[in-house]
């Protein structure tokens, strides 16, 4: 299947104006506090927002897109904190699924049937079958997990917390699953894959996401393009 208008979401201000960057013919906009910017990417029509930080705002902006410009499919992408010691600063994870980190509502024993929605969400496989494709010819591409909740992980006793619930998970962010889980509502194809700005197991965490914002997210910005390309 062919994606020709595709939306995308970014949660901050650098990963925005990255993205727009390499946009050609762009209009930018706000509606309802978010902040929408629309232009061409070769033939592929891309309509670019961004959601702020957190769930809630990453689930209204994923509502926002859809209503007003029923996008083919959306990619999320951005950053995430790396969970797992294979994972290293600048690495990029597709996120093959996501999850919420920070979700508990009792054993169930049908996620969809009882609360709505899948306990895993499975990213759509035509996007992710293109991804696999460009890997082969990138070093650095991982495919798991992808973990959300609404924190910024910063010690190792919290990131143990969440493997232990998440033994597979890869990287934790504050977006994906949100989107996610409202994209599985509403039917539209997605995927989230994000690059490592930092691992919560070193002594210098901080410094090492500020530093991370110098070069290496046009690593992730150049395989954003290439995926808009193949899909």
């Amino acid at each position: 299947m062919k994606y020709n208008k595709i939306g995308i979401i970014v949660a901050m201000t650098k990963e925005y104006e990255l993205v727009k960057s390499t946009l050609q013919n762009t209009t930018e906009k706000e509606v309802h506090k978010f902040k929408f910017c629309t232009g061409l990417l070769g033939e592929k029509k891309i309509i670019l927002m961004k959601s702020g930080i957190g769930k809630v705002n990453a689930a209204v902006a994923s509502i926002e897109m859809i209503e007003i410009y029923s996008p083919d499919c959306i990619i999320n992408t951005g950053v995430a904190g790396g969970i797992d010691r294979n994972v290293n600063v600048a690495d990029i994870v597709i996120g093959e699924q996501t999850t919420y980190h920070d979700y508990y509502a009792g054993d169930v024993a049908d996620h969809i049937k009882e609360l709505g929605f899948p306990e895993i969400i499975p990213a759509d496989s035509s996007m992710l079958n293109s991804l696999h494709t460009l890997a082969a010819k990138n070093n650095g591409i991982k495919f798991g997990l992808i973990c959300t909740g609404d924190q910024f992980i910063t010690n190792n006793v919290v990131l143990e917390q969440i493997k232990a619930k998440h033994p597979f998970g890869l990287a934790v962010d504050m977006e994906s699953n949100s989107i996610a889980h409202v994209c599985f509502l509403r039917d539209v194809p997605f995927l989230s894959f994000r690059i490592i700005s930092d691992t919560p197991w070193v002594d210098n965490q901080n410094e090492q996401y500020l530093n991370f914002w110098e070069s290496a997210p046009q690593k992730n910005f150049s395989l954003l393009s290439e995926l808009i390309k193949n899909i």
